[in-house]
């Protein structure tokens, strides 16, 4: 039995337009002990899909299930399951953090568990603010607690959205260590993130989303092995010519260019020489998670695009199949 199990999950919301559909008949499971990263832009509907299985949101069709238990019809049971850390910092102003964790633990039905929320404090650092309100920790100590709620009742199923976003390095680190630990122990994690890096280092398996529909689903090694190219790096003094930089992944002076082979290697180069620039610190790197979700991500806009483009014109797309008939016809 999974322990997750998205089933045809489509979420459709009324916009000024008609409808705005936000997820597209998601289907894929997340097995027993499995660290499961989910990725894909702002807007793909991965916070979406995360309401949908904590019961906040409730799917226009579609199933979903937390270890066999339905989410619509058996909530309490899907959701005793589940731990779920949240994008946004929520938290009562009233209480300090010993007694948030204990209220929580309260809505779980989980008592007389103080050796275990003293077992989180310490992991996560928050053992000196045990007492401390609530409104007087920082935006990274309130995200720690955040964890620590999620945690408190010990669900078999761990999720996080976006559990590092605008924290620092520390407790990112501190985050993780925890967090593989539990893993290892053979709790369920569900990461959505926008650090790729931490993606290709702890997931196991990948899904990624674009406008609401898996685009992508392997495992991380396969993603990478799949990898069409190697990358080749340099810094440059100026601008690139609007002709090359269509073909590169441009960060500030650095440019970066999909290699497949060491002709293609000193194409580039040569074509940097004949524009007049200067590259500086130039390497050849494996491509890694990053590459790769680029690279998805931006086939699966031109495929929308053609999409769009047959619908708008559906009498090119027919004549076009049609040419092509007759063409393999003359040909046989």
């Amino acid at each position: 039995m999974p322990a997750i199990s998205f089933q045809s999950v489509s979420k459709t919301f009324p916009s000024p337009r008609g409808t705005l559909k936000a997820l597209d008949n998601v289907s894929f499971d997340i097995q027993e002990g499995e660290f499961f990263g989910l990725l894909g832009p702002n807007g793909a509907g991965k916070t979406t899909l995360i309401s949908i299985l904590a019961g906040l949101s409730r799917a226009t069709s579609g199933k979903v299930l937390v270890q066999g238990s339905d989410v619509l019809t058996d909530y309490a049971n899907a959701r005793r399951k589940l731990g779920v850390v949240p994008q946004e910092l929520v938290f009562d102003p009233f209480f300090n953090v010993r007694e948030a964790l204990r209220i929580q633990s309260g809505y779980f039905g989980v008592k007389n568990n103080d050796a275990w929320i003293d077992e989180l404090l310490d992991n996560l650092g928050l053992a000196d603010k045990a007492n401390s309100n609530m409104r007087q920790l920082s935006g990274g100590m309130k995200r720690r607690v955040l964890v620590a709620q999620a945690l408190v009742h010990k669900p078999p199923v761990i999720v996080l959205d976006e559990p590092t976003a605008g924290v620092d390095v520390e407790l990112r680190q501190t985050l993780w260590q925890f967090i593989a630990k539990l893993n290892k122990q053979g709790h369920t994690v569900m990461l959505t993130t926008h650090y790729l890096e931490e993606a290709e280092a702890l997931c196991h398996r990948i899904a990624m989303l674009k406008q609401g529909q898996v685009v992508a689903l392997a495992a991380t090694s396969d993603l990478l092995k799949a990898a069409s190219s190697n990358v080749l790096r340099f810094k440059l003094d100026a601008e690139l010519p609007p002709a090359l930089a269509a073909m590169a992944r441009v960060t500030g002076r650095i440019v970066q260019f999909p290699a497949h082979n060491a002709l293609e290697i000193e194409q580039y180069l040569a074509a940097v020489r004949e524009a007049g620039l200067q590259a500086e610190d130039i390497e050849i790197r494996k491509a890694d998670l990053e590459d790769v979700f680029l690279d998805v991500m931006s086939v699966a806009s031109a495929e929308a695009r053609e999409a769009a483009r047959n619908v708008a014109h559906p009498s090119d797309a027919a004549a076009k199949a049609t040419e092509q008939l007759a063409a393999d016809a003359a040909a046989a």
